[in-house]
């Protein structure tokens, strides 16, 4: 039985040449310590993922995440229910992360997330590189779907942080 693309499996190694990507970059009023905590709780992503997209956690909680961590997700992306599994590949508390699709709809999808202490609070920088299955047919689409979700997760970003921090 073949499986749908959405369910496969990702690359185990990073294609060859340039990927397509995704950069944001956001200042939230907080300490460095503070938000990356957290972004340490899974739990908060569905915070930050736009309702939309019906995204869920079906791992087990509480999840402890560190380097080697296995996060199972559900989503609905157009409506299609789609399964996805991300392994924490680099885990620096304070400085970094990065989580990669190991099972989901891309070829390839390494999200790296940065902490940098400013002296607004902290600089949240995300960098994603992908690689979707059907590049050819798919590219200009999951373009635009990937701004619209980053733009979302800036703007809930900043209302998290803003109503922790009472502005």
């Amino acid at each position: 039985m073949t499986m749908p693309l959405f369910m496969m499996r990702a690359l185990d190694e990073r294609p060859e040449g340039p990927l397509p990507h995704i950069h944001r970059a956001a200042v939230v009023p907080a300490t460095v310590e503070d938000t990356f905590a957290f972004f340490a709780d899974p739990a908060n992503l569905e915070r930050l993922t736009p309702p939309w997209l019906r995204f869920t956690i079906s791992s087990a909680r509480p999840l402890p995440v560190r380097h080697g961590t296995l996060i199972d997700y559900r989503i609905a992306l157009r409506a299609v229910p789609m399964r996805w599994r991300s392994r924490i590949d680099v885990w620096q508390p304070g400085v970094c992360f990065v989580d990669r699709q190991i099972l989901g709809p891309y070829l390839w999808w390494r999200h790296e997330h940065r902490f940098e202490r400013v002296p607004a609070g902290t600089l949240v920088v995300d960098h994603v590189e992908y690689l979707p299955r059907l590049r050819v047919l798919s590219r200009r689409l999951v373009e635009r779907d990937l701004a619209r979700i980053f733009d979302y997760r800036g703007r809930a970003l900043q209302d998290v942080f803003a109503a922790r921090s009472g502005a």
